[in-house]
C-alpha cells in the first residue's frame, strides 16, 4: 500500500502540481479534474484533509464508510485513514489540507482532535449537508483560496482564522446531523475505540496540567497499554492495523509536534521544553529531535521564525 509523508507526495502521486506551501494546500476539484489520476487503490497518507463535494460521479472510500451520501457532501480523510478512490472527473467542491507542522506553528489548533472530534481516525464520517449550508461554506473555502494565492505577508493568520471558521461550522453540522446516527456507522468497533482511546491519552498525558507521576514512562506504549488495561502486544497490534504505524511512532509524533510547537511560539528554553515533555535530559531531547528532524531544536526555532 502506498503511504504519502508529504502534501507534495500525495500531488505527485495523483498527478497535480505540487502544493504552493508544503504544510498547507487547498484546491478546488474542478481545477484538478483535468489531469488527476481517476481511479486510485488504497493508500494512506499524513496530514488532514476537510473537502465539501457539491457535485459529480463515481466512487470514494473514506477510512471504512463506503457511501457517500448523494447530495452536497462534506467529508474529512485523517493521518493513516484508508483511501480509495474510482472517479469520474466531474467532481465540483473544495478540499484543504494541513499537516501536524501547520498546526503545532498555530495557536488556534493545539487542541485540535479535542475540540473538534469529526478529525478523528473513528468518527471521520461524511455527511449530507443541506442547500443552505453549502453557500456559506463555498465562501469560507474561497477566502481560504484568495489568500493562499496571494502575496500578503500576513496571509496565514487569516488562513488560520478561517479555517477555525470552517471547522466550527463543520462542528456544528456534526452535532446535529452525524452524532445520532454514529453507532449504526461503525466498523471494527472495539479496535477503533481503543485507538481513539489511546490517542486522547497520549494528547492528555503531556498537557500542563497533567498529573502523572516522576515514575511513569510517557515514552513507553507499556505506559498506555496499563492505562488501556491491554497487553502493550495487542495494543501495538492494533494500532498498527488501522494505521499502519506503530504505538511507539505515535507517541514520537505526538513528542515532536508537542516540542515544534513549543519551539515555534513560546521562549522557554530548551532545557525546560525537554523536561515539559518527561526527557530525563536535555541531552536526550536534543537528540530525539535532531533524529526525527536532522536539526537541532534551536536551528528548528530559528527555521521557525523566518
Amino acid at each position: 500500500m502506498q503511504h504519502f509523508k508529504t502534501i507534495s507526495d500525495y500531488c505527485r502521486a495523483i498527478n497535480i502540481p505540487p502544493p504552493r506551501h508544503p504544510h498547507f494546500d487547498i484546491r478546488s476539484f474542478e481545477e484538478n479534474m483535468p489531469n488527476v489520476v481517476s481511479e486510485m487503490p488504497p493508500f494512506r497518507h499524513e496530514f488532514y484533509a476537510i473537502a465539501i463535494k457539491v457535485g459529480g460521479s463515481g466512487k470514494a472510500i473514506s477510512g471504512h464508510y463506503t457511501d457517500f451520501p448523494e447530495g452536497s457532501t462534506i467529508f474529512f480523510n485523517s493521518p493513516f485513514q484508508i483511501l480509495s478512490w474510482d472517479i469520474v472527473p466531474d467532481w465540483r467542491g473544495y478540499y484543504l489540507m494541513f499537516t501536524q507542522d501547520f498546526i503545532a506553528r498555530s495557536r488556534h489548533f493545539n487542541r485540535l482532535l479535542e475540540e473538534f472530534p469529526f478529525l478523528k481516525i473513528d468518527k471521520s464520517i461524511p455527511f449530507e449537508i443541506g442547500q443552505e449550508d453549502v453557500s456559506p461554506l463555498l465562501a469560507i473555502y474561497d477566502h481560504i483560496r484568495k489568500e493562499y494565492h496571494s502575496q500578503n505577508s500576513d496571509k496565514f493568520q487569516f488562513i488560520e482564522a478561517y479555517v477555525l471558521l470552517l471547522l466550527n461550522h463543520i462542528k456544528r453540522y456534526f452535532s446535529n446531523q452525524v452524532g445520532l446516527r454514529e453507532a449504526e456507522q461503525q466498523l471494527r468497533a472495539a479496535d477503533l475505540k481503543l485507538l481513539t482511546r489511546f490517542q486522547t491519552l497520549i494528547e492528555t498525558s503531556f498537557y500542563p496540567d497533567a498529573s502523572a507521576s516522576a515514575s511513569f514512562n510517557l515514552h513507553s506504549p507499556a505506559y498506555y497499554a496499563q492505562k488501556l488495561n491491554v497487553h502493550p502486544n495487542y495494543l501495538n497490534a492494533v494500532v498498527k492495523s488501522l494505521t499502519g504505524r506503530t504505538a511507539m511512532n505515535h507517541i514520537h509524533h505526538h513528542i515532536l509536534q508537542l516540542a515544534k510547537a513549543h519551539l515555534a511560539q513560546t521562549a522557554l528554553s530548551v532545557k525546560e521544553i525537554a523536561y515539559s515533555l518527561h526527557f530525563d535530559s536535555p541531552n536526550n531531547f536534543s537528540a530525539f529531535f535532531k533524529k526525527h528532524t536532522r536539526l537541532t531544536p534551536l536551528k528548528y526555532r530559528k527555521s521557525a521564525s523566518l
